[in-house]
């Protein structure tokens, strides 16, 4: 029989669902992180979903809370962990990708340290009581209120064959059609960092511009109702999905002078070595800079702020897989 699945002060019998949150110190304050232990009432995998990393992104936090709400113990084989917001100083004191604690992108850190700064602290406690021990994970993303963003999957290639045969499985079953590939496992990001103790881990990219559009918060529930059930969590099906395309990241472009952006692309575009994509104009003097791309293929996401400083990310490309 499924044993208790505990989280801190939480717990959940076999059968049973736990809501509610587990204090987290951060060394120089304590903040909640909510969660959702749903217990199943048959035997199965463990599975991590994770929302939330980052201010801004609305369409993970908006699915995952969704999903938690509908999960029932009596339907579930094994156990599923949800945990809408990982990161609440950045999703409820903040709008963007870093930490207003520290300034600090979570997801450059995992697995974090337990000495560390604040957000180096939650990541540590975070790969430590949810990630640890779990059998699968999926980390729900969106493009920030100032990013456009074609859906899409990512998760690293390790070199496991079956290890990586297990998660190409999770991310074809999501109903999204373009998969980008990352090489190696290498990083701070929290699916890569998962995916270097051997856990299928994928990466979901959904929503832009910070929107909380319900209809595409509905459809990632379904999407993850598919992941379930592929992993035997769940008896649903995955969404039939038209053929998965696999892309490699090819090249990422980067503000060089301070300015006001203006981008001639959207999401989805594809382009050429060369090819100006927008302009950076510095508001004293006028004088435009012209942004090239370094790289042929698609665009998955790209800045829609007007501001930009040196080094700020504008675009990122990816490249059709090699065969």
């Amino acid at each position: 029989m499924t044993n208790t699945l505990s989280v801190g002060a939480l717990s959940a019998e076999p059968g049973t669902k736990t809501r509610g949150s587990v204090p987290v110190s951060l060394g120089t304050l304590t903040v909640d992180v909510p969660l959702t232990l749903v217990n199943g009432a048959h035997p199965g995998p463990r599975v991590l979903i994770t929302a939330g990393v980052h201010g801004g992104e609305f369409t993970g936090v908006d699915a995952a809370t969704r999903l938690a709400a509908l999960l029932e113990p009596g339907e579930v084989h094994g156990q599923v962990i949800v945990c809408p917001v990982a990161n609440p100083p950045a999703v409820y004191q903040g709008r963007l990708g870093v930490s207003p604690l520290d300034g600090v992108n979570i997801n450059r850190v995992f697995p974090g340290d337990s000495d560390g700064g604040p957000t180096e602290r939650l990541a540590a406690w975070l790969f430590a009581n949810l990630l640890d021990g779990v059998d699968a994970y999926i980390d729900l993303h969106s493009g920030g209120i100032d990013e456009v963003l074609k859906d899409f999957v990512g998760y690293r290639l390790t070199g496991d064959p079956q290890l990586d045969a297990k998660t190409a499985g999770m991310a074809g079953a999501l109903g999204i059609d373009d998969v980008i590939l990352g090489l190696n496992a290498e990083g701070g990001n929290s699916h890569a960092a998962a995916a270097r103790q051997g856990i299928p881990a994928i990466l979901v990219e959904t929503g832009q511009l910070g929107e909380r559009d319900p209809e595409t918060a509905r459809r990632l529930v379904g999407g993850l109702y598919g992941v379930l059930g592929r992993l035997g969590v769940l008896d649903s099906r995955p969404e039939d999905s038209t053929t998965v395309r696999a892309w490699v990241w090819a090249a990422g472009v980067t503000a060089e002078a301070t300015g006001l952006w203006y981008p001639e692309f959207t999401a989805g575009d594809d382009v050429s070595e060369g090819q100006v994509i927008g302009h950076v104009i510095d508001p004293a003097d006028g004088q435009e800079h012209k942004v090239h791309t370094p790289a042929t293929g698609r665009i998955f996401y790209g800045m829609r702020g007007l501001t930009v400083a040196p080094g700020a990310e504008l675009a990122a490309i990816a490249a059709p897989a090699p065969l």
